[in-house]
């Protein structure tokens, strides 16, 4: 086994698995909810995912060979909600993740050996693999939980529902995946 190769394979699954998260929660939601915070002192959904793209694209632009904190990144303009339009945001979230995948998808196994800089602070490329995926994961996370709270019965779960792991199990094993010994 090549261990960079699967390395490299398991952080583009994880990354690509999360994004899925969070298209799928925010299909649910009608355009006026993505703007809306659940209170004062928490971020609106689109407000997140513009941070996740904003972070995305600095991140992942020219990643081998220049800082990952990109001299014209707004960083603090990412936390005002200034989309007009659910497919002006959508644009904008996909830019980041298409920057992402294409830088992921031009590694090779040699440049894990590789020391990259996020804001004059050296990194491993996997150290720096990890810690994008760590941040945008946890920014996935409020993206599901915002979006299931505000779609209250309406919600459609992303994984297998509360109570219903025999019955996953059963349709996709065959058994409940309960040791029986």
């Amino acid at each position: 086994m090549d261990i960079a190769t699967e390395f490299l394979s398991a952080t583009i699954n994880a990354f690509d698995a999360n994004k899925r998260l969070a298209d799928r929660a925010v299909e649910q939601l009608p355009d006026d909810t993505l703007h809306s915070a659940l209170d004062a002192n928490t971020n609106c959904i689109a407000v997140i995912m513009k941070h996740i793209a904003g972070n995305l694209t600095s991140r992942w632009t020219d990643f081998l060979t220049s800082d990952g904190e990109k001299p014209g990144r707004d960083r603090d303009s990412e936390f005002v909600d200034s989309f007009t339009s659910r497919r002006e945001l959508l644009e904008f979230w996909e830019r980041g993740w298409t920057c992402l995948r294409d830088a992921l998808n031009s590694l090779s196994p040699e440049d894990l050996g590789k020391t990259i800089l996020i804001r004059g602070e050296p990194h491993s490329v996997p150290l720096a693999l990890a810690r994008s995926l760590g941040h945008t994961c946890y920014h996935i996370g409020q993206i599901v939980q915002i979006a299931r709270i505000q779609a209250g019965d309406h919600w459609k779960t992303l994984t297998i529902p509360k109570g219903k792991s025999e019955q996953f199990n059963q349709d996709n094993w065959g058994g409940t995946g309960k040791s029986h010994s």
